[in-house]
């Protein structure tokens, strides 16, 4: 009998039959009949992706993912199991679209603020403190968990399992806006404008001392440009740091590429020391950690990261009353303000914006506050 290989991270093989058990045993939702008109040779996983109809949205894994799992069969009946095999010109192809598995997550009922929904995506404003999706250590609480509650049977799936398409990411500690999608069209579609840089994130920070003095104090840091605009940027490679994994850092020789423009919307100078300043972040990248990182590779770091300390030493001992205020901010005083892309089914271009919380505007308030004491 004929073995043929079961998915990816499942275990031996199956026969024909037990494939076809399997398979019959699904309930499906939809058939696609397609004929590769290609004529030149493909392997079956590619020339089908070029061809199925761009309103499913399929990735080449999920196209594989359908051909390993017997979703795939000629046009006399026979099942087209291998991603690899030849496709020729006048192939004649069926596609059964099994309904998506349910999460192996738990749905929550915690509340989210949402900013926008339509039957592809949504945009929530993340609180601080809440893990995007469930790793070791933290299972449950997450957005994720959140999301499969809140959005029930609106889900038609991504990647043949019922759950919210995680796009990017924001730290556990850091607040704001973030899109998820809700089908495999608009995850597909917006990673491709994340991983292309046609996204527009901005964020508002806080941070140690006045960045705006680099231009008279500290023109020799790698990879530091000064705009006409009055804009900040800061150009380097970002990569795990040496000795402490869980962290990231700057590297002149490895890592990935990063890109961030800083504008300096206020500093906060106290008895002539530059204390602090609120600036607004643009990320034309996306790496790990990264506003985080660049930030405190100049020596600005963000008030209240427990993980990137700033490297600012300042004589602050006799502002009595500010210490205790930059001492007792536990998370970094960091915003996802400003979300911008293109929606992937209608091609219109949305922008969201979200003012900062509480915590940061009663940082901002206090900072004011000792400022006008001058």
């Amino acid at each position: 009998m004929r073995r043929v290989r079961r998915l990816a991270g499942s275990d031996g093989e199956c026969s024909i039959f037990e494939l076809l058990v399997g398979f019959m045993a699904k309930s499906f939702v939809d058939k696609i009949d397609l004929c590769v008109t290609s004529k030149e040779s493909l392997r079956l996983d590619k020339a089908l992706t070029k061809i199925i109809p761009e309103k499913f949205g399929f990735s080449r894994a999920r196209v594989q993912q359908l051909i390993t799992s017997g979703a795939v069969s000629d046009i006399n009946g026979k099942l087209l199991t291998d991603p690899a095999g030849k496709a020729y010109f006048g192939l004649k192809v069926s596609i059964r679209l099994p309904l998506p598995d349910a999460s192996a997550l738990l749905p929550e009922k915690i509340e989210l603020e949402i900013i926008y929904e339509d039957a592809d995506l949504l945009v929530v404003n993340k609180p601080a403190g809440m893990v995007v999706h469930p790793a070791p250590g933290t299972k449950n609480g997450t957005l994720v968990n959140a999301l499969l509650f809140h959005c029930g049977s609106s889900l038609s799936g991504v990647g043949g399992i019922k759950r919210p398409g995680i796009v990017h990411r924001i730290d556990k500690d850091t607040s704001g806006l973030l899109v998820a999608a809700k089908t495999d069209l608009a995850h597909n579609g917006l990673a491709n404008q994340f991983v292309k840089h046609n996204v527009e994130r901005k964020y508002l920070a806080l941070v140690h001392g006045c960045p705006s003095k680099l231009n008279t104090g500290r023109k020799n840091v790698p990879g530091l440009v000064f705009e006409p605009d009055h804009r900040i940027k800061i150009s380097t490679k970002i990569g795990r740091h040496k000795f402490d994994r869980k962290k990231m850092a700057v590297h002149l020789d490895s890592g990935r590429d990063a890109i961030t423009r800083f504008f300096v919307k206020k500093d906060f100078v106290i008895q002539g020391l530059p204390v602090a300043s609120l600036i607004e972040c643009q990320l034309e990248t996306g790496r790990t950690h990264q506003i985080r990182v660049h930030l405190h590779h100049l020596r600005h770091g963000i008030i209240g990261d427990q993980t990137y300390r700033s490297q600012i030493k300042q004589k602050l001992n006799h502002l009595e009353e500010l210490r205790p205020i930059l001492k007792n901010f536990k998370r970094q005083a960091l915003h996802a303000t400003t979300l911008g892309f293109c929606h992937p089914r209608t091609g219109r271009w949305l922008s969201f914006s979200s003012k900062m919380p509480n915590d940061m505007v009663i940082l901002h308030r206090m900072l004011d506050l000792q400022t006008e004491k001058l």
